[in-house]
């Protein structure tokens, strides 16, 4: 096998990647996909993705002439071997334009290997990137490892069919899925001073509640916000959240610290982070205390974030902390004492000097006639997960002046 940039499970996307190619380009991600092994029921419909061909649709947040991926196998138990790779413009659905039809090439190569824990990121490719314009992403299986990298809460349908189709005009015959798997990075050259606006949270960033396919998550409605404004045009925002996932232990896929290196010094042209973790902490916290078992407290949340914030500084991230929402009424974490814990905490966020700003979605979205719940327009009915309109909420009260040079 010919020498591949291998971008390794540790997170070694470096600066020296993200510059790479002319002298001129500065490269920043315009979308990305927070990855995980996926489990045994978000795994692809029968017999798998070995043989068959991979259709995703990915809505970018910055434009750029040209674009390159990243695929990752890094939670992989074997190779990924993949025949062809191709982009388009999406016309909807598994259709897209067959004028727009592109190969993707690595190291000059359309036919690649992964290797177990490794991600691969490929050449250069001419093709308009158009923010908020539907991409699909194509990929042509040979073998898939049993072990799967993805991105289960994808709020977004992909397509499987089997056969070589990665260049076919529609996939009429496809399985629907709503799940991303393998892609975790697509970047586009932008003159300095475009950047990006790194996300790392649970299913409120995921999106849990909002419209499949509607790309209504707030960091979505962050990034239109961002674009509509002249004097944010150039920033794009780079939603890693995983549903279920925890800051500092348990919850689903690796904790925010753990995967800090890959999901947040990895992307290219971060410039700010905004970290909005800590709910699913808090409710393994309930479940602690009610089996007699050691909990998480407070104190050790703070002391996870005072990390993110020092990490974050120490690579030149500007770091804003998201207070954590309202949830009583989700029985499974609230009690008076997570209530109090999560108190604490946004208390911690608001008032320290270790975070450059704060982002007050608790007071954007709680009830004035009860601070301890969602307003009930904000709530999609669970009492943790907010509505369409709550996550235009949170994203409405964010202050645009925080991304400005």
């Amino acid at each position: 096998m010919t020498s591949y940039r291998l971008l390794f499970f540790c997170g070694l996307i470096s600066f020296a990647l993200c510059a790479r190619g002319n002298a001129s380009d500065h490269w920043v991600g315009t979308w990305v996909s927070a990855q995980q092994l996926t489990e045994p029921g978000n795994m692809p419909p029968a017999p798998g993705l070995t043989g068959e061909t991979l259709r995703e649709i990915i809505h970018p947040t910055l434009s750029g002439p040209r674009l390159r991926l990243v695929l990752s196998n890094v939670f992989g138990n074997a190779p990924l071997v993949l025949d062809a790779v191709r982009v388009a413009q999406s016309a909807g659905a598994s259709a897209i334009s067959p004028a727009t039809d592109t190969a993707v090439t690595f190291n000059g190569s359309q036919a690649i290997t992964i290797p177990p824990g490794a991600s691969l990121l490929s050449d250069p490719v001419s093709f308009a990137v158009v923010a908020q314009r539907d991409i699909a992403v194509s990929l042509s299986v040979r073998s898939a490892p049993a072990a799967l990298t993805g991105h289960p809460g994808s709020r977004t349908t992909s397509y499987i069919q089997a056969g070589d189709l990665a260049g076919a005009a529609d996939l009429p015959k496809a399985h629907a899925v709503d799940h991303w798997y393998l892609l975790a990075e697509v970047d586009v050259p932008a003159a300095p001073p475009a950047s990006a606006v790194i996300v790392i949270g649970d299913s409120i960033t995921d999106g849990r509640g909002s419209t499949t396919n509607g790309n209504n998550r707030w960091p979505d409605n962050l990034a239109r916000r961002l674009e509509a404004d002249p004097a944010t045009a150039g920033i794009a925002v780079l939603n890693q959240g995983i549903g279920g996932n925890a800051l500092l232990h348990g919850g689903l896929g690796p904790t925010a610290l753990a995967r800090f290196d890959r999901d947040v010094l990895g992307p290219c042209g971060g410039r700010w982070l905004i970290v909005f973790e800590g709910i699913n902490d808090l409710g393994g916290a309930t479940g602690a205390r009610a089996h007699g078992r050691p909990a998480t407290t407070a104190a050790d949340l703070i002391g996870a974030l005072r990390q993110i914030a020092e990490r974050g500084h120490s690579h030149g991230l500007r770091v804003y902390g998201a207070t954590i929402t309202p949830f009583s009424g989700f029985t499974m974490y609230y009690t008076p004492e997570s209530e109090a814990d999560r108190r604490a905490i946004n208390q911690w966020i608001r008032t320290t000097s270790e975070l450059d700003a704060v982002i007050d979605f608790d007071a954007a979205v709680r009830d004035p006639a009860d601070a301890s719940r969602l307003v009930a327009a904000y709530d999609c009915g669970d009492h943790l997960h907010l509505s369409v309109a709550g996550y235009e909420r949170l994203a409405a009260s964010i202050d645009l002046k925080l991304f400005q040079p």
